[in-house]
């Protein structure tokens, strides 16, 4: 049987104001408020409040077949609770059905893995004890901040936070002749990893609404057919895996409705289900539907699902980015030493990984992509506004 396996990454940060030289020794307010509450409105009325009430629907509709998972960071809870309180009280809804499931990962979106495993533990602890308050589940399945993922992650994430799952990027240099339809053990077999189809999941949420695209228009019927044809493949009764894995503000906001990306969602379900050799599963469910022993995989270099190269250059690729995270870490290092709870708080939605990748100066394949997510004219610009909020921080430590 092949398994459907949606994910979707919820997630917003908190953006930061244009911050000159001026302010620095002021100690004022480094986000910009008034844009975060003007973005968190517009992608909760265009994507997440539809979405979260289509999927409602499609579960109740399909009496629990169709199910779906979901990464909620904490800044974008933080923000649901602060300018659109429905928005949290739809996806605890959708928990309530037990056919959503709610992955662990850090709390602020962090690349704190890289960089400090102290800190990265700190904030997937705290991310559990938010998914236990606001949604009543305790993660067993683990996505780290992009799905950033190398081997000695599974080791900290299992020996340390007992993880049973984690996704991860079907990247081509590591599967070699494989196939991400199957779940695979990380090196030491320890814990199952899923991996991302991205060509499957990249026609959904980003060529959808591409009228150069070939395939275009892509109707549920089209897709599933693809879908149908890749259990060929499959000849020894293995069940297999298709992880389609992407952005939640896919549905509305970077496909828009007019697209008929809504349309699609909600015919999906039903037409896979005619199909009695299809259907859907939630990560956690596939470490029992795995029906073979898994062959292992080493990620001795970090992957991701950013961008062309899938590796780390969306957030450091230019000395900007690498001298922001540098500086980031080793202010938080002396924050943490000085037990500030107001100033790690702070420094922590710093920590955000967006903030690196407003950064970014590659172009070409994936320049229009870093454009659109970012808030900024420049990415100099976005350096230098974060460097000011640095220096900023680093008077109030001395102080």
């Amino acid at each position: 049987m092949l398994n459907v396996v949606f994910y979707f990454q919820v997630h917003q940060p908190f953006r930061l104001r244009h911050l000159n030289v001026l302010d620095i020794g002021k100690g004022t307010n480094y986000f910009d408020d008034a844009l975060n509450e003007q973005v968190m409105k517009k992608v909760a009325e265009k994507s997440y409040l539809p979405t979260n009430a289509l999927l409602l629907d499609l579960i109740k509709k399909h009496e629990g077949r169709f199910k779906v998972a979901f990464s909620v960071t904490g800044t974008a809870i933080e923000q649901f609770r602060a300018w659109s309180p429905q928005t949290l009280d739809s996806f605890k809804a959708l928990a309530d059905t037990g056919c959503v499931e709610f992955l662990g990962e850090t709390y602020y979106h962090s690349l704190a893995f890289l960089y400090d495993t102290n800190e990265f533990l700190d904030q997937v602890a705290l991310h559990r004890e938010l998914m236990k308050t606001e949604f009543g589940q305790s993660p067993v399945t683990f996505r780290n901040t992009e799905l950033i993922y190398q081997d000695s992650l599974s080791d900290l994430v299992f020996e340390i936070e007992g993880f049973k799952s984690i996704l991860t990027e079907g990247v081509d240099r590591i599967l070699g002749w494989r196939t991400p339809l199957y779940a695979y053990k990380n090196y030491s077999k320890d814990v199952n990893l899923l991996l991302k189809y991205y060509q499957l999941s990249d026609d959904i949420a980003f060529r959808f609404s591409n009228r150069d695209w070939p395939e275009y228009p892509l109707t549920v019927e089209k897709f599933v057919n693809w879908i149908d044809h890749l259990t060929l493949e499959e000849t020894q009764g293995r069940n297999q895996f298709l992880n389609l894995f992407m952005d939640y503000e896919t549905f509305g906001e970077h496909q828009w409705a007019e697209t008929g990306i809504f349309d699609f969602m909600q015919h999906f379900p039903a037409e896979v289900l005619k199909r009695s050799h299809l259907g859907f599963a939630l990560p956690r469910e596939t470490f029992e539907l795995a029906n073979y022993q898994q062959e292992a995989l080493s990620f001795p270099e970090p992957v991701s699902w950013a961008d062309a190269e899938r590796d780390l250059s969306a957030w450091l690729s230019n000395d900007m980015q690498h001298n922001a995270i540098e500086t980031f870490y080793r202010i938080l290092g002396r924050i943490r030493q000085k037990g500030d709870p107001e100033l790690l708080e702070i420094a922590r939605k710093l920590s955000t990984s967006d903030h690196f990748y407003y950064m970014c100066t590659k172009y070409f394949t994936d320049g229009d992509v870093h454009k659109y997510f970012s808030p900024y004219d420049s990415p100099d610009q976005a350096y230098i506004y974060y460097l000011n909020a640095m220096a900023d921080i680093e008077e109030r430590l001395e102080d």
